[in-house]
């Protein structure tokens, strides 16, 4: 009897114990993103911000802001409708009062979608500043801890950089991103060596910005995104009234090169801001080198603070883990 009530005494205890050592339950700090967008002349962006919306869904992500590079009047429109799609319709949102490159789709989704969705901001002229916009988001977030993801021109990133203190903050931009910024994610540049859209449409604002950027950047090059296609599983679902959809819908119809899936460039620099470069990629260390001509070469260097990526996973497998996210509804925790 006595060695029963022991015994008993020593389970309870053991209990106890391991009640009190038990692995509390994981908590994940979402990432704070601000996304940088060229979207209209490709419409891989709205496959992008799509991504982000669905990880933002999911409690991955918090966007803090998406910033238009691109000055054409339907840029911001476009964004507009995106983030009121997905229920964000706050989140707030720049474009460049600088000059810097105007262009528009051939393909005419842009303003398809947003003749056909909700939205309120009407020209990208209306939408105020992007450095202004940037600059009150970084002042008003801790230290280290704000995500870039650039998928377009570096107009905006430039300007950043060279804005002086203000009103909003002591700091001048460099400082501002120094401090504030733990990383930058830029779909830009073909590598080791080529010559890639993003980088030479305003080569002066890359060369500035890539040379004297003061965190560490990340680069998923051209040749990256090239293999990568999405898009058929999309178009081909019975997701109704996208404007997603819609946009890829509208798009591939007249592309032949899209018989396959339409190349996911910015999907990818999405991909690694939220999940970083493992399982999908492998990394290079250096320094990016922007030349008169726009075109990149890269200096290799185990010890530098920019890196571009190479595939890890095969192309089509990555397509799929990036689809599956594009054909998101609002909403849903994937």
């Amino acid at each position: 009897m006595k060695n029963s009530v022991v015994l008993l005494l020593l389970f309870c205890v053991w209990i106890i114990f391991s009640c009190a050592n038990a692995r509390k339950p994981e908590t994940t700090t979402p990432i704070k993103i601000i996304l940088d967008t060229d979207i209209g002349p490709d419409f891989d962006d709205a496959g992008a911000v799509t991504v982000l919306h669905a990880l933002a869904d999911s409690g991955k992500v918090e966007i803090l802001g998406i910033m238009a590079c691109n000055k054409d009047s339907l840029v911001v429109p476009t964004i507009d409708v995106l983030n009121t799609y997905f229920g964000r319709p706050a989140i707030l949102v720049g474009a460049p009062k600088s000059k810097g490159v105007k262009i528009g789709s051939n393909q005419h989704w842009p303003d398809s979608i947003v003749s056909n969705y909700p939205h309120k901001i009407r020209s990208t002229n209306d939408a105020p500043d992007a450095v202004a916009q940037y600059r009150k988001i970084l002042s008003s977030q801790p230290d280290g801890s704000v995500t870039i993801v650039s998928i377009g021109f570096i107009t905006n990133l430039n300007n950043l950089l060279l804005s002086p203190a203000d009103q909003i903050s002591t700091l001048n931009g460099t400082d501002l991103v120094a401090r504030k910024v733990k990383k930058l994610v830029s779909m830009a540049g073909w590598f080791p060596k080529g010559k890639e859209y993003n980088v030479y449409m305003d080569s002066t604002a890359s060369k500035y910005c890539f040379d004297h950027w003061p965190t560490p950047v990340t680069f998923t090059g051209f040749e990256i995104g090239d293999k990568v296609k999405t898009g058929l599983k999309l178009v081909g679902s019975t997701v109704r009234h996208s404007p997603v959809k819609d946009a890829f819908r509208i798009a591939m119809a007249g592309a032949k090169d899209d018989l396959n899936g339409h190349s996911s460039w910015d999907q990818t620099a999405v991909l690694i801001a939220i999940y970083g470069t493992e399982p999908f990629f492998t990394t290079v260390k250096g320094t990016i080198r922007i030349n008169q001509d726009g075109s990149n070469t890269w200096d290799e260097n185990p010890e530098g603070k920019q890196c571009y990526v190479k595939m890890k996973m095969s192309p089509d497998s990555l397509a799929a883990f990036i689809e599956k996210r594009m054909m998101h509804a609002p909403g849903k925790k994937d």
